[in-house]
């Protein structure tokens, strides 16, 4: 669209000020082609009508929305009123220094300390993405550390602006920062020696200006070496041009170089009383501004601060003795007196204090000095010409002298510096950071601005290609069309600067000649470029003066000076040999002689090298660093001066404006605008513009296709945007037209919204009001009719209805209230009796409880009987079974046997059934015959009608027959019904005896085979106890060999129980007999039946003789019968007994071929149990074979312990003999009496004290037979020898020795008595292991004393196999926590029990050792970590429970008390274990960060899962995303998996519940903190939609706290911070109460927290504002009174200080078995 279009009514434009530089204006009228003036109304109200040119229509404002944003490129708008309003609105309201501008950073003095500069800050931006966070001269940093790693390439930083604008202290700042994140591993701290540079050129080469505090008189380039691992191995400085000139001289309200200063604070110190120094206010050289102090600095400290540095950089206290020499000579040097003599001549007295002193300290001879100071040498061809000079020559030379001596020191203090900071290695790749002056223009401008203006042009040259270059890889990158754009290229200027004949050439060439003038140079200028160069111009009044037109300004420079500064002239002192050479041959300068050398090298011999003048050195170094900077990326910092007051936050448009134009920024912009400057990715416009899109075009999947087509309708000047690759590149003003369609929609939306609103309202409004009226005429009407009908009758009529009323309604209420209250009793007596019975039931039930406990306790103890029973039945089944296998065998072979049988059968049965087919045959052949008789009958029947009378006779007697016959034929049937009846009776009589005999048979089977199974697990079972029982043996076999009296005692018993295994067998053998008797007679009675039917169809054959019948019978007699039927009668019953006789044959066939297969299924299921069971048994013998030969074994052994026991009864009365010989010499020695009982006291006590050291060995009782027979021998020389002193001595001691030790004997004799008898009782309880199993308690759980039987040699697989290759994974699933650190106790609780220091203290050691090296090796493994630090803390908790401590002891169980260390005391190990449980316990939380840092920000700040809470916004240059798609982006749901992965694991782990909440609280104190951090620096994502989304994120990790049960964690607090700054983010802020809200809900925030919040509270929308600075002020003020930290930042790195509560392990440690998975087989359960 045109651009004359947008100004409409509404729309903001910017007109020219005289004061602001630019003022907004809202449009009143639309504006027109072709109209003169702009309709306007400024922001104080007033009408205007602006005068314009439709050519050139003032500049349109940014939409509020675009306003404060990062980047200045971010812009619609890109002009200069956009800009100066962006930096004002970030600068002043919302207290921001930083801001981009495309590449450039540009940085405003805030004059303030401002809290944005810590190591938290540092490491907020260390590893981000230059556009994620706000603008910071540390993202800057960070963008070029992570270019040279990423690309190899080495980086520059170039920091310009004018003096005051902050460059010294942003290149500080970015040199703070490399040394910050690559920090070097070594120890020889390069990062703090490269920092401790600034503070030393800072003092010598800073001055107080009347701009500037701290500026910087010279330009310095330092280069940061990085090695491989970009970590700072090195420095290196270059200077440039340094101010020498105010060394002597210093304008009013400034100051000398900061070092002088320093040396006279410090003057009274003893170490520079040899100086003579005094007060600056005392030296021409210091006091010449009038300002000797700064407001704020103490020159005192600063001093020392020197002094550390230059120590810290290894110049030694000689070396900074000699440079404070040199500066104090300089100060005495400005103090010395020169008089005139006449007008040609000048002296100076040889008693001058300060020329004494100056000599003295550079050991000079004081009258040549004196001489020198006031005479010049000139040497000629011919002769040599000594001059004296008159007293402002004589002060002009003093003054170069010093000059030239500070100039030196200066440069060989940056040469020693540079010497401190080199390195031994090769660089790989450097860092530069350039801080030198930007453009400067003054009232009296001279050589020093011109060589700065210089330089500055040369860097804006650089600048601008680099800006093109950049511009033009975005543009290739993105497919969009690359076009030259039209820029102001400055190299006209530098070549009339440095080209031939060029102005510095010209003033080389004129400080040549011997007359040479600053008028001649200045006359060859106008003659060489007037007129001629259009950037050179003379100016009118002037003409000692020259205008050079630089690309910031035009510039006049006064000429005065600029040939002397050129020359940099030093007169000739004839002082001897070497001081300041310009090679000189020492590395000192401190020589005891000077020799400075003239400034006129055309009288020096012509094969001299002729000297440099100071603009060609100037003009060299500059090329140099161009090529430097050429050869780097280059990184921008344009550093601005707000106002020159040095009021903090305050902002003069117009110094600001001119500093933009000046750096280049501007100049920037413009290039911007003229291409497409507001660059936007796709899923930032879709996000931003869909409240633009159509229904049809938001149906479209590919939302890059609907950004197309969007914008194709809605811009139609195809050429004001570009589609690129991942972003749509927008022309100036599109991004503000298309957010003026957007709060147009949004507006129209409004209006829709409020339109339906108000309706609603006035309707319910008119609802509410009709409703009122239609009530007030309601109650009016009735009012009218009641006055209309009242009368005296009907008030009558009236009351007496009421008193009806009352009465009625009084006894229908007593009623009701009688009712409610016969209920209620009813109620209540039902209740009561229901409560009553109830408790009566309840005693009841337990009085039926003791009863029923009383029962099953005596049926557990039977139980327990019948267990035991059935353990020695399962012994005898064992050799049962045997001959069960065998017995089964047989069976399956009669199985076989019977199967043939049944063929048989059934063929038997076929048989049978031909012949009753063929029965079927004969009885159809007979119906046939019945058929031919019948025909035959009718035939005959017709003949015999004619005989009938003949035959009548014949018929009665056939009658008579007949009846006979029938009489016959009725008890023949009568009998065969009967037969038949008693035989089908008989039949299923004999069919249910066999189904019932089966049934019983086979449920027998079953029974007994589930006996069998049962028998069998249990044996499987007794198997495995045996087995178990077996190891256990084997160890109290090596302890104590007695035990096998009972084992064998228990074998003998098995034996005779294995005897009744045979019983079993012949019952099984009787089972099977009856069974094969009862398929016989099944068989058999099958035979039977088919015999008895087979003789019933005989007989029944055999009863009719058909063919005697036949002719016997008449046709007459059988017509008769068949007209009866009787006959036929007959023989149906007689077919269908033969049916029922063959169906049931069929179904017992089938009922036989069913059960035959059964049985089949039966047999073979049968012999698989068999296979089965002699598996088992097989097992079980080779079990008991090796049983029985660890019997014989023991048996074997046990012979050994009747010999013992026979030697221990001869130690015994050996011992009583001894005891009896020893009480009949006790008379004699009362004395030895006494003191033997007072040891033996002594020895019972440490008897009793050592009872656990039970394990004596054969070797002992041995040396007891010798040691008797020693007291023997003894005893009989105490009997022949009574009188001799020295044997009795002896024989005391020997005695008092002997009987120790035969107390001792007879003691551990006793103990192994009592052992033994333990030992029997335990074998006797063997036999209830069965039911021990059952209830799941080891079997030997008595037997265990809780120790691991370990030999020292195994220390190291201990912790090999224990600790270093144990997997965590493989030992949580299934097993007790802290199974390892309890397995490492019990070793420790056997070194102890043996009483072996030295083997406790090896275990303990290498135990130590091993968890620290597993720890060391694995300490980014976040499970190994949670492993170890588990397994410490059960091992440091293990160390306290059985310690013997009584607060430790508590909660320990009786058992447990007795497995108390007894012999040592480990605090000293648990101080050692807790100490390093901390330590694997802060690993194991910076393993956990780590993991979790990089999903904090994405997921609690970035990612938006709330609908419509989207807050994108247009950025700049700066991309923060660069395509659609996104998925690799963390979100909240990442978070939360993995905090549950987290704590999963450390369950997993069993890490105590209480070390769980403290590391959970870690957690969210680190995701709150981060959080925090990033939205302080980050103003795009201070909104109130972004407040709401952080609110709902924060309650996704209050209710994952609740999942878990961990709000007693404390975790929750931590978040209080964030959840507060969500709240400010969304409140409202606007009135007095809004701020009191604050300040009263804030707590946990900080003053400087809030006030950063609300400066940087960011709309979203038109529709929200902007938090104003007064109501800024108002919270501020409010906070005063607050004391709290003024840091912004939260500290990431802190750490709760974590603690480890006692908790006493539950598992008894003789319960605990090592599992095989360990490989610790080596070690022994005692």
């Amino acid at each position: 669209m045109a651009l004359a279009e947008l100004y409409t009514q509404y729309n903001r434009v910017w007109i020219p000020d005289n004061e602001e530089v630019w003022q907004s204006a809202e449009i009143t009228k639309n504006y027109k082609a072709g109209d003169c003036f702009l309709h306007v109304q400024l922001e104080d109200g007033t009408e205007l009508n602006y005068p314009v040119d439709p050519a050139a229509l003032p500049p349109l404002r940014n939409p509020d929305i675009l306003v404060g944003e990062n980047d200045l490129t971010a812009l619609s708008y890109l002009h200069e009123p956009a800009v100066l309003h962006n930096l004002k609105v970030r600068f002043v309201e919302s207290r921001l220094i930083y801001t981009y501008s495309g590449i450039i950073l540009v940085a405003i003095n805030p004059y303030k300390q401002l809290p944005i500069y810590g190591d938290a800050i540092i490491h907020a931006y260390s590893g981000q993405n230059m556009g994620d966070m706000d603008p910071h001269i540390f993202a800057v940093a960070e963008e070029a550390y992570k270019q040279m790693a990423r690309n190899n390439k080495n980086q520059s930083i170039i920091v310009s602006g004018e003096s005051g604008a902050g460059k010294t202290v942003s290149a500080r700042y970015t040199m703070r920062y490399f040394a910050t994140v690559s920090k070097s591993s070594s120890n020889a701290h390069v990062e703090d020696r490269v920092l401790a540079s600034n503070p030393i050129t800072e003092a010598v080469g800073n001055a107080k200006t009347t701009r500037n505090d701290n500026s910087s008189r010279f330009g310095k380039y330092t280069e940061i070496s990085f090695d491989q691992s970009y970590q700072i191995i090195g420095a290196n400085m270059r200077t440039y041009l340094l101010e020498k000139s105010r060394v002597v001289f210093q304008s009013e309200n400034e100051r000398n170089y900061h070092i002088f200063y320093q040396l006279c604070a410090s003057a009274m110190q003893p170490e520079y009383k040899h100086l003579k120094l005094g007060s600056a206010e005392e030296f021409n050289y210091t006091r010449m501004g009038g300002s000797t102090v700064i407001e704020g600095v103490d020159d005192r400290a600063n001093m020392v601060e020197t002094q550390k540095t230059f120590a810290l950089l290894g110049l030694k206290g000689d070396f900074q003795m000699d440079v404070f020499k040199m500066l104090a000579a300089i100060l005495h040097l400005g103090n010395v007196e020169i008089t005139a003599v006449g007008d040609e001549r000048s002296s100076i007295s040889l008693k001058d204090k300060h020329l004494n002193i100056f000599c003295e300290l550079l050991d000079l001879n004081c009258d040549k000095m004196a001489q020198w100071l006031c005479h010049r040498k000139i040497i000629t061809t011919s002769e040599t010409v000594i001059k004296p000079m008159t007293r402002p020559q004589a002060v002009n030379a003093r003054d170069a002298l010093a000059k030239k001596i500070y100039s030196h020191l200066f440069d060989f203090i940056v040469e020693r510096i540079n010497q401190a900071l080199q390195f031994p290695g090769k660089q790989h790749t450097f860092i530069g950071v350039l801080d030198i002056y930007g453009f400067e223009t003054f009232d009296v401008n001279s050589f020093e601005q011109f060589c700065i203006n210089y330089a500055n042009e040369k860097l804006q040259q650089q600048f601008n290609l680099h800006v093109f270059k950049l511009e033009q890889e975005e543009y290739m990158k993105e497919d969009i069309p690359w076009t030259l754009i039209d820029f102001y290229d400055n190299q006209r200027v530098i070549d009339l600067i440095e080209a031939k004949m060029g102005i510095l050439e010209l003033l080389d060439e004129e400080c040549l000649l011997p007359h040479g003038t600053d008028e001649n140079w200045l006359q060859k200028l106008y003659n060489n470029f007037v007129n001629k160069n259009a950037l050179f111009e003379k100016p009118r009044m002037s003409n000692t003066s020259f205008i050079i037109q630089h690309f910031a300004d035009k510039v006049e420079y006064k000429c005065e000076g600029f040939l002397e500064k050129n020359r940099d002239t030093v007169h000739e002192f004839h002082l001897c040999a070497n001081f300041f050479q310009d090679s000189p041959v020492s590395i000192s300068p401190f020589s005891s002689t000077i020799n400075i050398k003239s400034a006129r090298p055309v009288l020096k011999s012509p094969n001299k090298q002729l000297r440099m003048t100071v603009g060609s050195k100037f003009r060299n170094s500059l090329s140099l660093l161009m090529v430097t900077l050429n050869a780097t990326t280059p990184h921008y910092v344009r550093c601005i001066k707000p106002n020159d007051e040095k009021l903090p936050f305050e902002f003069d448009s117009k110094r600001v404006a001119q500093q933009l134009r000046a750096c280049g920024v501007l100049e920037t912009i413009r290039i911007s605008a003229q291409s497409y400057p507001s660059r936007w990715t796709y899923i930032e416009f879709f996000s931003r513009y869909s409240i633009l899109m159509t229904q049809q075009e938001l149906s479209i999947n590919d939302k890059k296709q609907i950004c197309k087509i969007v914008l194709q309708r809605l811009i139609q000047d195809h050429n004001q945007y570009q589609f690129g690759r991942t972003k749509i590149f927008f022309r100036a003003g599109q991004v503000a037209y298309l957010e003026k369609l957007r709060s147009d929609k949004l507006r129209h939306a409004c209006i829709v919204i409020q339109k339906s609103v108000r309706g609603w309202l006035q309707r319910k409004k008119f609802l509410c009001i009709k409703q009122a009226a239609l009530i007030i005429q309601q109650y009016f009407r009735g009012q009218r009719t009641v006055r209309q009908a009242i009368t005296a009758r009907a008030l009558k009529e009236t009351w007496a209805a009421i008193m009806i009323q009352k009465y009625c309604r009084g006894y229908l209420v007593r009623r009701l209230c009688q009712l409610i209250h016969v209920a209620a009793v009813t109620i209540q007596a039902y209740t009561r009796g229901f409560l009553a019975r109830k408790k009566y039931q309840k005693m009841l039930k337990e009085h039926k409880a003791v009863i029923l406990q009383k029962y099953a306790r005596a049926w557990l103890a039977r139980r327990r009987f019948q267990n035991i029973r059935r353990f020695v039945l399962n012994i005898q089944l064992s050799y049962r079974v045997q001959q069960l296998q065998k017995k089964m065998e047989e069976k399956s072979k009669e199985n076989h046997s019977l199967l043939e049988r049944l063929t048989s059968l059934a063929s038997t049965h076929m048989n049978d059934m031909d012949t009753i087919q063929k029965l079927e045959l004969d009885l159809e052949k007979l119906t046939a015959q019945k058929r031919t008789c019948e025909e035959k009958g009718k035939k005959e029947k017709e003949d015999s009608d004619q005989k009938i009378l003949k035959l009548e006779n014949q018929n009665k007697e056939l009658q008579e027959e007949k009846k006979t016959l029938e009489i016959k034929l009725q008890e023949k049937t009568e009998e065969m019904k009967e037969k038949m009846d008693d035989l089908t009776k008989q039949l299923f009589n004999d069919v249910q005896k066999e189904e019932n005999q089966r049934m019983i048979l086979e449920k027998n089977f079953q029974n007994q085979k589930q006996d069998y199974e049962k028998e069998i697990e249990l044996l499987k079972a007794e198997i495995k106890i045996l087995k178990e029982e077996k190891s256990q043996l084997q160890n109290q076999i090596q302890q104590e060999i007695v035990i096998q009296d009972g084992l064998k005692t228990e074998v003998g018993q098995l034996a005779k129980q294995a005897q009744k295994i045979p019983e079993l067998q012949k019952e099984i053998e009787l089972l099977q007999t009856q069974k094969l008797d009862v398929e016989k007679q099944a068989q058999s009675q099958k035979r039977e039946l088919r015999e008895k039917m087979s003789e019933v169809t005989k007989q029944l054959l055999e009863s009719y003789d058909f063919e005697d019948v036949r002719s016997r019978l008449s046709t007459e007699d059988l017509e008769h019968l068949n007209e009866d039927g009787e006959l036929w009668f007959a023989y149906e019953g007689l077919k269908k007994a033969t049916r029922v006789m063959e169906s049931h044959f069929q179904s017992q066939k089938e009922i036989y071929e069913k059960e035959i297969e059964g049985l089949n299924f039966k047999v073979e299921h049968l012999s698989q149990d068999i296979n089965h069971l002699q598996k088992l048994f097989r097992e079980e013998n080779d079990i008991n074979d090796g049983i029985r030969l660890e019997v014989s074994r023991l048996t074997s052994e046990n012979l050994v312990i009747p010999d013992l026991k026979q030697q221990v009864s001869e130690l015994e009365n050996q011992k009583l003999d001894l005891e009896n010989r020893l009480q009949e010499q006790a008379i004699k020695l009362k004395e030895m009496s006494h003191r033997l009982h007072y040891e033996l006291e002594g020895d019972r006590t440490q008897r009793r004290n050592n009872e656990a050291q039970n394990e004596v060995n054969i070797k002992e009782k041995e040396g007891l037979k010798v040691k008797a027979q020693q007291i023997e021998g003894m005893s009989n020389g105490l009997i022949q020898d009574e009188t001799q002193d020295e044997v009795q001595s002896k024989i005391k001691q020997e005695t008092t020795r002997l009987t120790v030790e035969n107390m001792d004997l007879e003691e551990k004799l006793d103990m192994k008595d009592r052992i033994i008898k333990k030992l029997e009782d335990q074998i006797k309880t063997l036999t209830k292991s069965v039911e021990k199993a059952e209830a799941h308690v080891p079997a030997s759980s008595k037997e265990y004393i809780g120790m691991m039987e370990y030999k020292k040699e195994d220390e190291e697989r201990i912790i090999q196999n224990l600790i270093l290759d144990l997997k965590p994974r493989g030992v949580v699933v299934n097993m007790i926590p802290g199974l390892p650190a309890h397995i490492l106790f019990m070793c420790v609780r056997y070194a102890d029990y043996l009483n072996d220091a030295d083997m406790l203290k090896s275990f303990m050691n290498v135990t130590i050792d091993g968890i620290k090296q597993v720890v060391k090796e694995h300490s980014e493994d976040f499970e190994m970590l949670s492993f170890w630090l588990s397994n410490t803390y059960y091992f440091l908790n293990c160390l306290k429970q059985y310690s013997g401590e009584e607060e430790f002891m508590k909660c320990n169980t009786p058992r447990q008390n007795k497995n108390c260390l007894k012999h040592f005391d480990l605090s000293e190990y648990r101080q050692i274990l807790s100490d390093l449980s901390i330590r694997i316990y802060y690993q194991f939380i910076v393993v956990m960060e780590n993991s979790i840092q990089p999903m904090i920000v994405p997921g609690m700040l970035e990612y938006e899962s709330l609908q419509g809470i989207s807050g994108l916004k247009p950025t700049g240059f700066r991309k923060r995303s660069s395509s659609i798609d996104d998925t690799d982006t963390y979100t909240m749901t990442s978070i939360l998996q993995q905090l549950s992965y987290f704590y999963s694991t450390m369950c997993q782990n069993g890490l105590d519940s209480e070390l769980l909440k403290q590391a959970v609280k870690q957690l969210f104190f680190l995701i709150g903190a981060i959080t925090l951090n990033s939205l302080f620096l980050r103003k795009d994502m201070c909104s109130c939609r972004k407040g709401m989304q952080i609110r709902c994120n924060i309650s996704y990790l209050e209710e994952w706290l609740k999942d878990k049960n961990l709000q007693s964690s404390n975790a929750k607090e931590t978040l209080e911070p964030l959840s507060q700054a969500a709240w400010l983010l969304q409140v409202k802020k606007i009135t007095d109460d809004d701020a009191k809200e604050i300040c009263e809900h804030c707590t946990s925030l900080s003053t400087v927290q809030i006030v950063k919040i609300l400066n940087s509270y960011t709309p979203i929308d038109d529709f929200e504002k902007r938090v104003t600075p007064s109501f800024v002020r108002k919270v501020q003020a409010m906070l005063n009174n607050r004391e709290d930290a003024p840091q912004l930042m939260l500290d990431t790195k802190y750490l709760f200080q974590v603690t480890f509560p006692f908790t006493p392990s539950p598992h008894a440690l003789e319960l605990i078995q090592v599992p095989s998975s360990f490989r610790l087989g080596f070690l022994t359960r005692v």
